[in-house]
């Protein structure tokens, strides 16, 4: 049964990926990372590539790495909190939320960081890369339990297999995932922080959008 299931996430996940159109390669100073975007959060997709284009992602720092749980980017919470405070009247600008429960919290997924805002909307500036820890059946009971949702099968069998934060589901945007690079995820998850979570080495990372050629490239290799 656990191997259908497995073989049936498989399935899914080669399904979406041919699926999508959009594919990113994060530059960083510990190797490259590539990211599928996801077409089913076409808003957060394009604001996301919109980021890049304007430069606001340039020369960026994962800056904030929980392990064995993300490795966030961009711009931190108190940064964006404060400049909020310090010109009120620009308001506290938020992405509207696209949450689509077949896209989830598993090991390398895409994220957009928030506040805690009752619409669960977005920073324009702040994403994560999920890493988190394998999960098992009554960890994920409680979790169904706590959250009152149904986990499907499928789901339960990545988080079992690989791991990550099912709790996040379904309260953050998540659009887009890791297809290749997940080593250089987890060599950026793992380096030393201090007590606020700072790596103690700045990890830098410049997004660039491939083109067509490149991400059809990618498909073969990935297939």
């Amino acid at each position: 049964m656990k191997k259908l299931l497995l073989s049936l996430a498989l399935i899914l996940f080669v399904t979406l990926l041919k699926a999508q159109s959009t594919f990113v390669r994060f530059a960083t100073n510990k190797g490259d990372i590539i990211v599928m975007l996801y077409d089913e959060t076409p808003k957060h997709r394009d604001m996301f590539l919109n980021t890049i284009e304007t430069g606001l992602y340039k020369n960026a720092e994962f800056n904030r790495v929980i392990k064995s749980f993300v490795s966030q980017g961009g711009e931190l919470d108190d940064t964006i909190l404060n400049r909020e405070k310090l010109h009120p009247e620009l308001g506290a600008e938020r992405f509207a939320a696209e949450i689509n429960p077949k896209l989830f919290h598993k090991k390398g997924a895409l994220g957009a960081g928030r506040d805690d805002n009752p619409a669960k909307a977005s920073y324009f500036t702040q994403i994560y890369l999920v890493t988190g820890k394998k999960q098992t059946d009554a960890q994920l009971d409680a979790i169904e339990q706590k959250k009152n949702r149904k986990i499907s099968a499928a789901q339960r069998a990545i988080y079992k297999s690989i791991g990550g934060i099912p709790h996040l589901d379904q309260d953050y945007t998540v659009f887009g995932e890791i297809v290749a690079g997940m080593e250089v995820a987890d060599v950026i998850n793992a380096v030393a922080t201090d007590k606020n979570d700072v790596p103690l080495s700045p990890v830098v990372f410049n997004p660039i959008v491939l083109s067509k050629a490149e991400a059809a490239k990618l498909r073969k290799q990935l297939k």
